[in-house]
């Protein structure tokens, strides 16, 4: 029997949806949900996804809101680079610094939540003066600054050699094999890989669903980014109230980079360990994401406002 997608796991119908270029003319797809007006929320997704990973989390935000999805290059209706040069965490950053840019208003600030790689894209960005000053608050969702490879937990813990989970693990990240039609082998391996013992079936379908739609050769860059990722700089240098959340079965991203982040923050403000859940939080436990955002953003407005900006040059998207 076929799983069905879960209502929730559809993303409504946008307010708006724009086009915005980043520093390398890069075009950006940028998806805007809820009133607007209302306090903006900023959701980068991660490696492999796209806007519809967050159609959950939106679902349970977009009354009280202005949620900014947009698809990292590469991913859904963005530009695909066409070289190596095109992919970095220094091109993640500038695609945010874009769309902050882009979505929201002079003197505003917005609540940054970021999933796996969208999480390591708002810590390559924390410590550029535009981001900086459009950014109230921020959450880090199953993610990590670094040391992905060696803190892998997909391969079974029988294989005992460090030396060899490692490289086995650097085979499976950077895997140039084509994911294929989504099967019931497909999902069994995506929701061992990346969701929680408990994730219903309709949810490993809704993700196998973005997750097989991103190219092979994007995601193969990617990986290769991933592979030697070093944003900790970054994650030193995030300023405002920052808030951690994992799942206790994530195996991309395990607890030990939360529990890292939250002791190496600025401005910690919690960490959300999320029982039997994996990789994919938002997808399994979205009305939890949606409590912390939500709890950020309350911290964010009750914060001081931002400073306007020094020149009207800030504010041009091209």
């Amino acid at each position: 029997m076929i799983a069905s997608i879960p209502s929730d796991c559809v993303l409504p119908d946008p307010a708006e949806v724009r086009r915005v270029r980043s520093a390398d003319g890069t075009g950006l797809n940028v998806e805007s949900y809820g009133p607007d007006g209302a306090p903006v929320v900023v959701l980068s997704h991660g490696w492999t996804c796209a806007t519809a990973f967050w159609a959950p989390v939106v679902h349970q935000l977009v009354g009280e809101y202005r949620l900014v999805a947009y698809d990292q290059r590469g991913h859904g209706r963005s530009d695909t680079p066409p070289g190596a040069a095109g992919y970095s965490t220094t091109k993640l950053a500038e695609d945010l610094e874009a769309v902050l840019l882009a979505t929201v208003p002079a003197g505003e600030r917005a609540v940054l939540a970021g999933h796996s790689m969208g999480g390591m894209t708002i810590m390559a960005a924390a410590d550029r003066p535009e981001v900086r000053r459009r950014t109230g608050a921020a959450v880090l969702i199953s993610t990590g600054p670094g040391e992905l490879v060696a803190e892998l937990t997909v391969v079974p813990p029988a294989v005992r050699s460090t030396a060899v989970r490692r490289f086995l693990h650097r085979q499976i990240l950077q895997s140039r094999l084509p994911l294929g039609p989504v099967t019931g082998l497909s999902k069994a391996l995506l929701k061992y890989a990346t969701m929680g013992p408990d994730t219903p079936a309709d949810r490993v379908a809704a993700c196998a669903q973005v997750v097989h739609a991103c190219p092979t050769a994007v995601r193969h860059r990617w990986a290769g980014v991933l592979d030697t990722l070093d944003v900790h700089q970054g994650l030193a240098r995030l300023a405002v109230p920052t808030a951690v959340v994992v799942g206790s079965h994530d195996k991309l991203t395990p607890p030990v980079h939360a529990h890292r982040m939250a002791a190496a923050l600025t401005d910690g403000r919690g960490l959300l360990e999320l029982d039997r859940v994996g990789h994919m939080s938002p997808v399994e436990r979205p009305a939890e994401v949606a409590g912390e955002i939500r709890r950020m953003a309350a911290l964010a407005a009750a914060a001081p406002s931002a400073p306007a900006p020094t020149s009207a040059a800030e504010e041009a998207v091209s």
